[in-house]
Formats: structure tokens, sequence, C-alpha cells
């Protein structure tokens, strides 16, 4: 049998994309899961009017709204095999999933990541802040941990089992990357796939203003170092 498999999307004010991201991800999920952050626009009829799960977060945070997903998904009787996270911005290429899951399927793969590669990115769609910030990021974990990761991208799939074992904490920005330094902790399978990227519809709710880098860069850093000394 094919695993089950959803998808849960943090969304603050997407109503002009929400919808796009939904209907082109693969009919292979079974449940696509958008997590309003404390939306004040359409985000939340718009995806459900495209069939999603809506559910309401009213704490600001990235991890605020990845965990509600997951408390949605363990409160449910039916738990999947696999979980998604993807963003609502249609930066990504929802259709892309299918590249991000089979390493999971084929190779019992615990944790893959969608690397947003510079010969596969369009021009403009990364920031400065952004780039250097992944460079920065994977470089530590490099040196203080022999990671091969080199993107944070938020575009990833992990084992559900495997999920629920990193007893996630992060509130905000810092989610991905504590997932990252979890999964090598605990001497997680993982891999990347190479995935296009596109400039985001509407304008970033963290790189696109300088105090969201700024805050997502401590977080981020805070989080390697924590590891790296513990």
């Amino acid at each position: 049998m094919p695993p089950i498999i959803k998808v849960i999307i943090p969304a603050f004010n997407e109503e002009d994309s929400i919808a796009h991201v939904i209907k082109e991800i693969p009919d292979i999920v079974q449940e696509v899961i958008v997590v309003s952050n404390n939306s004040t626009d359409n985000t939340e009829s718009v995806a459900e009017n495209a069939g999603a799960t809506v559910l309401k977060e009213p704490q600001k945070g990235y991890g605020f709204a990845c965990l509600k997903g997951m408390e949605h998904i363990a409160a449910q009787e039916v738990k999947p095999e696999i979980v998604v996270f993807l963003d609502g911005d249609y930066s990504d290429y929802p259709e892309e999933l299918t590249k991000i899951v089979n390493p999971i399927i084929e190779k019992d793969i615990d944790l893959v990541i969608g690397a947003r590669v510079k010969n596969l990115r369009e021009s403009g769609s990364m920031t400065f802040p952004q780039i250097f910030g992944n460079w920065l990021a994977t470089s530590l974990m490099k040196l203080f941990f022999n990671a091969k990761f080199t993107d944070l991208g938020p575009f990833r799939a992990i084992k559900y089992d495997k999920l629920l074992d990193l007893e996630m904490v992060d509130k905000t920005y810092g989610w991905t990357v504590e997932m990252q330094l979890k999964a090598l902790k605990k001497h997680y399978s993982y891999t990347e796939i190479p995935v296009r990227y596109k400039k985001r519809i509407g304008v970033s709710k963290v790189s696109g203003t300088i105090k969201g880098a700024i805050f997502a860069g401590v977080k981020i850093l805070s989080w390697i170092f924590k590891y790296s000394f513990s």
C-alpha cells in the first residue's frame, strides 16, 4: 500500500498564493493542512475553498503554526507515514513533492530537505540575508557535526514517527534548523533533493524586513551553538 502523506502549510496573509500551492500538490497526498497564523486577510476561506483543512493559530510564529498542524495529526485515529512541510507563498513548486518523498518511500531515508540550489533558483527569489544565512548555518553544521546540508529549505519531508521523536519546540524562525540539528544528533539518515525556487507572491515576513532577517539569523545561530556545546 502507498504511504499516507500529510502536508502542513503555515500561512500568514497568503490569500493571493495559497490556492495555487494547494492545487499543485500531487494527488498522492491524503490531506493538506493549512495553518492560518493569525491571518487578517482571506487566507482561511481561500484555502478552505481550495480543498485544504484549515486550522487557526493565533500566536504568531512559524514554529507555532507547524506545531498546531502536528497537534491536528496527533488527534487523528490513522496517522501518516510521512509529513511534508511546505510554505504558502508559492515560491516552491508543489508538484516536486513527489521528488521530496521518494527517498523516504524507496530508500527508507528519515529526512529529506528540498535544497534551493543556485542553478534552479529564479533570479531574485532569495535575498542576500537568506543566501548568506543558509551558507553560514550549513557551514557551521558541517564544522561542528560534519553535516552535509547545504540549505535550510522549508520544503521538506520526514517520517512521522521520526518527527515525533525529535520533540520539536521552536516557536518561530528556528524551526527548520532545530529539525536538522536534532536529526543529526539522533543520527537520522538524511538527504537533499535539488528543487526549483521562484519569487514568492507578496512580501516575505522574514527576509523582507531587516528586523525579521536579524531575528531569524539570531535564532538559527543560537540553535547551532546550543547543540554544538551541549
